[in-house]
């Protein structure tokens, strides 16, 4: 049976370097911040709620105060989005 030829491979040619580009980084030192305090004014919205029998934060709003002290909470986790 005759040989097959071997097909001799190029060399290998790594891809032209592409030239850097400079990435953009604002200052985002306000996030923290935010966050934290986000975070603590929800939590302390709760416990004042529970710690008062409801009659503190607002007492109009009722059992809503808890959705009140979430929506800081969950304002907190949109906030930590933009932490980089």
């Amino acid at each position: 049976m005759p040989k097959s030829r071997i097909r001799k491979k190029a060399d290998f040619t790594p891809p032209p370097a592409k030239p850097a580009t400079n990435i953009k980084l604002t200052s985002r030192s306000w996030v923290a911040p935010v966050m934290l305090a986000l975070f603590l004014i929800g939590l302390a919205w709760i416990v004042v709620f529970y710690v008062t029998d409801g009659s503190l934060p607002i007492m109009s709003l009722g059992n809503w105060n808890i959705v009140v002290g979430f929506g800081f909470i969950a304002g907190g986790f949109g906030v930590s989005t933009q932490w980089r």
